[in-house]
């Protein structure tokens, strides 16, 4: 196996096996090799012998090993283990009763702490302040329990083995639709909830004005009649164009929440007659019913190119499918925390989710721009090959094996051999956040979100270049490599406009996510969707400069091209953003130039070791520098409690926000404390912490003023986390949100 440095890192942190010591019982190739065991055993099943069984373990072996195709990560962590669990993600209802609530809230719990992740609808809820009849009370609304949601994801993750993570989603004619789409203002609130309103053609058809009345009315879901205004009685009317007005505003400042056009999924859904999806999973490509799952991998498209420079057509077929093979395979073998989960997915829809990665790595290979006619027309080429090829796949498999058991009244049931499939869907456009790292790949459908970054040497203290290995081979092919070539681009994350070496032609093909304008990532994801069964994750990544307008237009071109939903951010709209990586000038990161003339405060705070004096000067209304001075000159403690002020002034120069300090300074502990309860001052760098958050007038986690300050990677605190899929992951170790 050809591993590249990232990839064993990511092995290594997040995949191979430990002993209670930490020791490696596995090497990547064991790895692999236990998946491929695991898979190729269920042909038993299917009355293969032993010798076949052993043939198509190497198939499902090589094809890993050989990074053509990658399974998602629960299957790559759990396949041969105790948990078993191999699906990565999964929808779960939320029903009107408290029975059914806390219900989905256990059931939650029971996936994500077997690696997977979930999505809700909460069009069922009352709204807040509607009546209870069986209490004589008022429900409290959907976001009061989201939020209930949100906790319980986030004690369920501090014992898992991946991040719980979930999708939220509303219906646009509820009551409580409008503090929905507001929800997330505050900065950390609902972190572990990607949000979405769920529009209908008529809502857009109101929005775009192809209706002319913009009014609708709000839907109470308890009786399904509209909802009285409580002081006139009369049903409460929203304008569509201002409730879309207000979910792209939050989407410009805030990333969310995103749409779901449900009517486009629902066009598409293999099984009316089971139901009618209502949500997706948390990244939004796997549109599901109540108590389906979808077990997903991703065909690496880099790897698909000739000597000669072309796209080899036969090996994709092959290679396509293999991977089909081992995805029904890998509904047989998964082991299902819930029955109902078992039921509506092994014995009912049998849903699996064959995509791609590596796409922008082929365009680069075969010396196409990401934004261009050839782009698109090669895009369709591709997935129209691959639906094909997977369909194909799975009507053999249902002549073996047996149709999908919910086969009659599916949209298959037309009497024709071609339709009698093992599987009700097959493609997905999946996040590949992890896995592209150690397939080696780009991830998804993206283009390159940078072509260099900076790995942070937290012990050396130094940053280190990580550069896109397409663009070190061309730099060198071409003779324009330098150290100081890279050292620029690691700076700012794409090719500097003014840099001469580098050949046009280059540039074109390694253009930036923030490079290519929205237009391009949209018809992108509207050709791959086109011949994908279920949906397209992709994050529609935006300049920092731009409008709401551009905005709005991306949301409504997505629903003209046939898209299922849509998630955009832009740069910047978050309080963590990552300095170090995207597009930014080389001045990003250095320290701003200090004032003649500074106004401060000075407080004084008791600490274990003496009474401290900190004072915070600001510029612009904002703190820009911190002094502290505790004890008596030459001694250590004033030695690194100056240490201390200096390293703060200097993150504050450079942009960090107030908040970030702090959190990184309170309760940091020493051998003794001062004070009782929850004013006990604990050390020193606690007290200038709590100082700092005095004088700035902010505690840790809040706004700090509108402060950026870089996002370092949560897990592995070297790398930075990007925004790409619908989702977010650290280009240096895998961490991923998702």
């Amino acid at each position: 196996m050809e591993l590249s440095e990232n990839a064993r890192i990511t092995y290594e942190r997040r995949y191979l096996r430990k002993d209670p010591e930490g020791n490696f019982l596995e090497t990547p190739a064991d790895l692999l090799r236990r998946v491929a065991v695991n898979m190729a055993a269920v042909e038993r099943e299917y009355g293969r012998d032993e010798s076949t069984i052993k043939e198509i373990e190497e198939e499902f072996y090589q094809a890993m090993a050989k990074a053509y195709f990658m399974p998602n990560s629960p299957t790559l962590m759990n396949a041969g283990g105790d948990l078993q669990q191999l699906s990565a993600c999964f929808v779960l209802p939320v029903d009107d009763s408290m029975e059914g609530i806390f219900t989905s809230l256990k059931h939650m719990a029971l996936v994500q702490k077997t690696g997977g992740g979930t999505g809700f609808a909460f069009d069922r809820l009352r709204p807040a302040g509607d009546r209870v009849r069986t209490t004589n009370g008022v429900a409290s609304g959907p976001i009061s329990f989201l939020k209930i949601f949100d906790a319980a994801t986030e004690a369920v993750k501090q014992g898992g083995t991946r991040r719980g993570a979930n999708m939220g989603s509303l219906i646009y004619n509820h009551p409580d639709i409008l503090d929905f789409i507001c929800c997330k203002e505050k900065e950390g609130e609902i972190s572990n909830f990607n949000l979405s309103v769920t529009v209908s053609d008529e809502f857009m058809r109101k929005v775009t004005g192809e209706d002319p009345d913009p009014f609708y009315d709000l839907i109470n879901p308890r009786n399904d009649e509209p909802y009285p205004d409580p002081e006139t009685g009369e049903s409460v009317q929203l304008n569509a164009k201002e409730v879309f007005g207000l979910i792209i505003q939050k989407a410009w400042s805030k990333g969310d929440p995103g749409i779901i056009f449900i009517d486009q999924m629902n066009r598409f859904n293999p099984t009316p007659h089971i139901g009618k999806y209502e949500t997706t999973n948390p990244c939004g490509e796997q549109p599901l019913l109540p108590y389906e799952a979808c077990c997903l991998a991703s065909l690496n498209l880099g790897r698909f190119v000739t000597e000669a420079g072309e796209v080899d057509w036969e090996k994709l077929r092959r290679v396509t499918w293999t991977a089909v093979r081992f995805l029904d395979n890998v509904i047989d073998s998964s082991r299902y925390v819930i029955d109902e989960i078992a039921r509506m997915h092994k014995e009912g829809n049998r849903k699996i989710g064959l995509g791609v990665m590596g796409w922008h790595d082929l365009l680069v290979r075969l010396g196409i721009p990401y934004d261009s006619e050839a782009a698109l027309d090669l895009a369709e080429k591709i997935m129209s090959l691959i639906n094909e090829e997977a369909k194909k796949c799975s009507v053999e498999l249902a002549a073996e094996r047996g149709v999908l058991p919910n086969f009659e009244g599916s949209i298959y049931d037309t009497g024709k051999a071609e339709d009698r499939v093992r599987n009700a869907t097959r493609t997905t456009i999946a996040p590949t956040g992890t896995i592209s790292i150690l397939a080696g790949a780009s991830s998804g459908i993206e283009p390159y979100f940078s072509i260099a970054f900076l790995r942070k040497d937290v012990l050396g203290g130094v940053d280190l270049p990580e550069v896109n290995p397409l663009f070190l081979e061309f730099s060198r092919r071409d003779g324009f490599y330098s150290e100081e070539l890279i050292e620029k681009i690691a700076r700012s994350g794409q090719i500097p406009a003014d840099e001469t070496a580098v050949p046009d032609y280059v540039r074109e093909l390694f253009k930036t996510a923030h490079e290519i304008e929205p237009g391009w990532h949209i018809r992108h994801q509207a050709v791959f969707q086109k011949y994908t069964d279920n949906a397209v994750s992709k994050t529609i990544n935006l300049k920092r400069e731009a409008t709401v307008e551009e905005v709005n237009d991306a949301y409504i071109l997505a629903w003209k091209m046939g898209c299922k939903g849509i998630t955009v951010y832009r740069d910047g709209s978050r309080e963590k953003q990552v300095l170090n990586i995207g597009v930014g000038d080389d001045e990003s990161l250095r320290p701003s130039s200090r004032p003649a003339t500074l106004v401060g405060h000075t407080t004084r705070i008791k600490t274990p070791l003496g009474n401290l004096f900190v004072t915070v000067n600001t510029a612009g209304g904002k703190p820009f520098e911190l002094f502290a001075q505790i004890g008596k000159a030459g001694s250590d403690v004033v030695a690194f409690t100056e240490g201390i002020a200096r390293l703060i002034s200097l993150a504050l120069r450079c942009g960090v926000g107030v908040e970030e300090i702090v959190a990184q300074l309170e309760g940091i502990g020493g051998y003794r404390s001062v004070g009782f309860g929850p004013n006990r001052i604990m050390s020193v760098p606690d007290a200038i912490g709590r100082a700092l958050a005095q004088l700035a007038k902010v505690k840790a986690g809040e706004n700090g003023g509108g402060h950026q300050s870089r996002e370092i990677c949560p897990d592995c605190g070297s790398g930075a986390v990007i925004r790409v899929e619908g989702c977010a992951k650290c280009e240096a170790c895998g961490y991923s949100e998702c």
